[in-house]
Order: structure tokens, then C-alpha cells, then sequence
């Protein structure tokens, strides 16, 4: 029973953190490329939507996701949608990211977001954490976690977007 409890706090205190910004205008995030460059958010506003993954490489759900994400963008980036993923992954982990998404051919940006500064300001208290915001810079959606099918409800409300 205590074990029922626990998991079911978890759960409604997640999908409050989701619902704070659900609804709102997306924050600015200024964060290193894999590349040592700096990126950031606003430059990608306005041209489609644009989802942010929050994400690690030590998470297995995480690089499932990725795989199917990279699906959804050869598709429909043509169209205007962006992909801008940030791994969370700390001091220890950070430098298995650079290697990871070079084996994987990814095409879209990823970003480092060591300290967590990104996260916060979008309440991904867990990864994978994903974030879908308009061309006009509204947040239009958030999901927690990832499971097989995740997917296709993800694509469904990009393509939306994108008519």
C-alpha cells in the first residue's frame, strides 16, 4: 500500500510539473552545442515547430526515443519542424554525449544542459521529457516518459502544427 501511495504522489506531482507549462510562451535557453558552440532557442522560433527533448544517454527509454524521433524529423523536417535536443547528462556522463549522437548520424541539434539550467526552467524533472512549441513560440504540449507508441501521437500533433 505504501508503495501504491508513493508512486501515485509521483505520478499527479509530475503531471502538475508538466501542466506549468503547457499553455505558456516558450523561455529562452542559451546552451553549448556539442561542438563547444553556443545555441539558442529564439533563433529557431517563428520558422515551425520545434520540439525539445530532454534526454541522457545512460536512460534507455531516452535513446529509444531518439531513434523514432530521428524518424519523425527526416520526414517532416522538410516541412519547417526542428528538433533541439538537450542532454541532461552531468559532469560525470557529459562526455559520452558527443560520441553517442556521432554514431548515431543524428541531424538535428543537440545541446548540453549539464547544470540542469534548461530543465528547470521548463519543470523536466525526469527524462525523457519532451516539449512541443508552435511557430509562434506557445508551448502546445509536454510528455513524460516514453513508450513504444509515444511516437506516433508525438507525430500526429507536429503535423498538425505544420498545415
Amino acid at each position: 500500500m505504501k508503495y501504491f501511495i508513493a508512486v501515485l504522489f509521483c505520478c499527479m506531482m509530475l503531471s502538475v510539473s508538466t501542466a506549468q507549462v503547457t499553455g505558456k510562451k516558450y523561455i529562452n535557453v542559451k546552451l553549448e552545442n556539442t561542438d563547444g558552440k553556443y545555441v539558442e532557442l529564439k533563433n529557431y522560433i517563428g520558422k515551425g515547430p520545434v520540439l525539445l527533448s530532454f534526454w541522457a544517454t545512460w536512460c534507455k527509454p531516452c535513446v529509444e526515443e531518439m531513434g523514432e524521433l530521428n524518424k519523425i524529423y527526416k520526414e517532416l523536417s522538410p516541412k519547417g519542424f526542428n528538433i533541439i535536443a538537450l542532454a541532461t547528462d552531468n559532469e560525470k556522463s557529459v562526455s559520452k554525449v558527443k560520441p553517442f549522437v556521432k554514431s548515431k548520424n543524428y541531424p538535428f541539434v543537440f545541446l548540453l544542459d549539464t547544470n540542469s539550467d534548461a530543465a528547470k526552467k521548463y519543470y523536466a524533472q525526469a527524462v525523457p521529457y519532451s516539449v512541443l512549441i508552435d511557430k509562434h513560440g506557445n508551448i502546445v504540449y509536454t510528455h513524460l516518459g516514453y513508450m513504444k507508441g509515444d511516437e506516433i501521437t508525438l507525430k500526429n500533433k507536429i503535423a498538425e502544427l505544420l498545415k
